[in-house]
């Protein structure tokens, strides 16, 4: 199949193909007449590139899930190079996790606060404003 064929069939540009052919992860095939040329298998190493960007991986932490396709392996990710991926990404997103859960604890502690001194107010005095929308 010709590049606008794959790209098609990925979900993504062409632009982006030629991309991933320049980092070396999509071969660089050309037909007699020139142009790229890409089968079944080149859609596989698309999508599971893809797969992995979704799931926040950066191009080059794709490299071996694609290195275990390209080597025949029916799974992009069966092989030791993939799997110490998985394992620094989940590290990664563990440390991402323990520090939103700091930052939600602060937020909502300075909510307690700010409701309470909201709450505290004197009746019958002016109602607190947003200084940033001057709103009440």
């Amino acid at each position: 199949m010709r590049i606008g064929e794959l790209a098609e069939q990925a979900g993504t540009t062409t632009r982006t193909l030629r991309y991933y052919e320049s980092r070396g992860l999509l071969p660089a095939r050309r037909a007699e007449n020139g142009y790229r040329s890409y089968d079944e298998d080149d859609l596989r190493l698309l999508q599971q590139i893809r797969t992995l960007q979704d799931f926040g991986f950066d191009l080059e932490e794709t490299r071996p899930f694609v290195d275990c396709l390209r080597a025949g392996h029916p799974a992009g990710d069966s092989c030791p190079a993939s799997l110490a991926v998985y394992r620094r990404k989940l590290g990664e997103l563990d440390a991402l996790i323990g520090r939103l859960t700091t930052v939600r604890a602060e937020v909502g502690a300075q909510l307690a606060r700010a409701e309470l001194e909201a709450s505290a107010a004197l009746p019958g005095g002016p109602e607190p404003r947003c200084e940033l929308g001057g709103h009440p």
